[in-house]
């Protein structure tokens, strides 16, 4: 009776080690979630959401324009920001319309706040260059332009080494669970 408890225990430790070992390994590599801090990212994304981020994304250089990211920052601080030009991309902010490589991009998640800037006779997001990105770099912007600290205003030129992952999903709270864009 022993040596089959002993069997037994020894057994759940091989299983609950190779799930610990999963899951780390998931959360290292693969997956990881994150706290929204601040209201840089509203409309698109709230204060305290959390997100699911994609890390193989970094790992197999699939990461795009438009993507929202979280950056590793100084002293254990993480940001959440939009990709707005990837290396080599010129980009400028000609009367609230972005132009990456003289080409005008469309950004519906902005059309509301844009709108109301609008109504008040202001920009949302004030005019900037034209910049062009560095090799192995990104530009970055919130999505709360009138409350981002972003490549304009403080971060400057994202390394490709900071990005931590893309954003895939808003898990939390559950009523608002959605895919981020």
């Amino acid at each position: 009776m022993q040596r089959i408890l002993k069997s037994e225990l020894f057994s759940w430790i091989i299983a609950l080690t190779i799930a610990l070992i999963l899951a780390v390994g998931v959360r290292a590599f693969l997956f990881e979630p994150f706290i929204v801090e601040g209201a840089s990212m509203e409309p698109t994304l709230n204060n305290n959401e959390k997100l699911i981020v994609n890390k193989v994304a970094t790992y197999t250089g699939s990461v795009n324009s438009q993507d929202i990211i979280v950056i590793d920052g100084d002293e254990d601080i993480n940001y959440v920001k939009r990709i707005i030009g990837l290396p080599g991309d010129k980009v400028e902010m000609d009367n609230d319309k972005l132009v990456v490589n003289g080409e005008v991009v469309d950004e519906p998640y902005l059309d509301e706040e844009i709108e109301k800037a609008h109504a008040i006779d202001m920009n949302y997001t004030g005019d900037f260059g034209p910049v062009t990105v560095p090799s192995h770099k990104y530009f970055v912007l919130g999505d709360n332009r009138l409350n981002s600290m972003d490549s304009r205003n403080g971060l400057g030129f994202i390394d490709e080494d900071q990005v931590i992952g893309v954003s895939e999903y808003v898990i939390m709270p559950i009523k608002e669970a959605r895919k981020t864009e």
